[in-house]
């Protein structure tokens, strides 16, 4: 037994313990709003009917259309969606940023090459941050090297601490994989056992492990030259207390993005969900009950004589039901519908439809898509419905940006840099030391930052009425760094501008060359005239002769 395995896989339960409670509530939001995540008290076995306890599907497609909009405004697909810069004006300029801009492009292929996978973790993990407000992410390279690797994992299987400056720095994580996988991935590391167990008949009897990522300078037996590294990572063999790995690293390769976070606690909630969670529950019912009236307004119970039906009630099409021919049908009909009072119908309606609306608010659904119109509007109203919505909607997602996106990207970045993808062209040494930032665009700040290119054309159309009166008026403007600003806003890349020193450069060759046409002009002037002049007295001295 290794006395490392056991101080780690008790510090791991302790945080799995500490968090026992929340597994309860996020059972309940997976089976309201994300049945195929409701696995956290439960297992789910593979053809179950996941939604058999739901009468109406509202709060899941609510949960579907807040994940989908994740995607669609934070990561829109074919379109370059973030940008690496420094956040420095006076680097973030000429060859600093035109490393940076092809370091973008660089990671941005690394990211949605096939292998790895970083749409289907993303896509995972957007289901979850939307229902629970938080999603592990692991961001490494594959097994041979060559290319990145996502992962999203459950959270049923994944606790974390935070260090006293609110940043998550330990994760451990629950995995059982199979004797023959464990062989397969750590060799002679493995302990006996797991080996016997691979080798003969057990091969795929599954042993828990346990996966922890903690501060180097929290672990005590760590050789010196190792201690420059920020993290220890461990893999732990739980049944046999025996650690198969036990490596430095230098990033801790989870990212957890949290949406909303409260004091005292490591764990985030979504606010979306928590405040859709009772209204769930409650159109559940509500649609329970109006299906139930419906069902029998359209099959409305039956009550009859006792001894004078001779035959099972058949209340479909064309059935039959057989009365003894002695009844008398003057006590009463032998079988008739009871009577009910469905005047609450509208009313459960109208209710079911107020809960539908409390869970788009929930979920801001309302605040996703441009209201329409009731009426043609002018291009300057228009104008202002847009700006009205991005209002709404942008404080909703910047915040995301920089929990969600921000953490990933500089993840990324970090695992490209350590692997040497940047070697190709190497790090402009203005930017060496600098810290790296990461500048995302999004539908909404698009409309945002083209608002710098609209600006300019209104301006240049004040400036052009404006010289009409006064002519100096004109000079007023700053002409390069108005056009450089709008030119950035509809997305121009730097390597496709000159900076001014080019700029100045090439004005100075063009008054060069005109100061050139000028002078030629004026000597072919000034021959023309002598030429004329001399044509005046030769003409003038055939006068005279005559």
């Amino acid at each position: 037994m290794d006395h490392r395995a056991t101080e780690i896989i008790k510090q791991g339960d302790n945080l799995f313990s500490n968090r026992g409670s929340l597994i309860s509530l996020w059972q309940a939001i997976g089976e309201n709003f994300y049945p195929i995540r409701a696995d956290f008290t439960t297992n789910i076995i593979p053809g179950a009917d996941l939604t058999e306890h739901l009468s109406t599907s509202f709060p899941v497609l609510a949960h579907r259309d807040m994940t989908n909009a994740l995607s669609t405004m934070l990561r829109q697909r074919g379109t370059l969606w973030f940008g690496i810069r420094t956040g420095r004006d006076d680097l973030d300029e000429g060859r600093a940023l035109e490393w940076l801009e092809w370091a973008t492009k660089l990671q941005f292929r690394a990211m949605y090459d096939r292998a790895a996978q970083f749409v289907r973790a993303t896509k995972e993990g957007d289901g979850d941050f939307a229902a629970f407000g938080q999603t592990p992410l692991y961001v490494d390279t594959n097994r041979a090297g060559d290319t990145l690797l996502f992962r999203n994992y459950h959270l049923r299987d994944v606790a974390w601490a935070e260090n006293a400056e609110g940043v998550i720095d330990t994760v451990h994580r629950k995995w059982k994989p199979t004797a023959r996988d464990l062989v397969f991935d750590f060799g002679d590391k493995v302990h006996a056992s797991v080996k016997k167990a691979a080798e003969g008949d057990d091969k795929f009897h599954k042993f828990p492990v346990r996966h922890a990522m903690v501060p180097t300078e929290r672990v005590g037996d760590v050789p010196a030259a190792e201690r420059e590294f920020p993290f220890r990572s461990y893999f732990i063999d739980v049944e046999n207390q025996h650690v198969m790995e036990d490596a430095p690293s230098r990033l801790l390769k989870y990212v957890i993005p949290r949406w909303q976070t409260v004091s005292g606690s490591p764990y985030a909630y979504s606010p979306a969900a928590i405040a859709a969670l009772p209204d769930a529950r409650l159109i559940q019912a509500m649609t329970y009950s109006l299906l139930d009236a419906i069902e029998k307004a359209v099959q409305p119970p039956t009550i009859g004589q006792a001894h004078m039906i001779k035959s099972d009630i058949e209340l479909w099409a064309g059935g039959h039901t057989w009365v003894d021919a002695e009844y008398d049908e003057r006590l009463g009909e032998a079988l008739r519908p009871v009577e009910l009072d469905f005047r609450g119908i509208p009313l459960g309606v109208q209710g079911a439809r107020d809960a539908q609306e409390m869970i788009k608010e929930a979920f801001f659904l309302n605040k996703l898509s441009l209201p329409p119109a009731d009426r043609e509007m002018t291009a300057f109203e228009t104008g202002q419905r847009i700006q009205e919505y991005i209002r709404q909607a942008l404080p909703l997602f910047e915040p995301m940006e920089a929990e969600y996106n921000g953490q990933l990207n500089e993840m990324i970045f970090d695992t490209l840099m350590l692997g040497n993808a940047f070697s190709g062209n190497p790090l402009p040494p203005e930017l060496s030391g600098e810290t790296i930032d990461f500048k995302f665009t999004s539908p909404l700040q698009q409309n945002e930052e083209r608002k710098d290119a609209q600006i300019y054309v209104e301006t240049k159309q004040l400036l052009a009425e404006a010289a009409e009166l006064n002519p100096g008026l004109g000079d007023m403007l700053k002409g390069r760094d108005a056009l450089r600003d709008a030119l950035k806003g509809v997305g121009a890349l730097e390597k496709w501008l000159n900076d001014d020193g080019e700029m100045d450069e090439m004005a100075a060759r063009r008054d060069e060359a005109a100061q050139a046409a000028q002078l030629a002009d004026t000597i072919e002037r000034g021959s023309q005239v002598a030429e004329q002049v001399g044509n005046a007295d030769a003409a003038l001295g055939l006068q005279g002769e005559a």
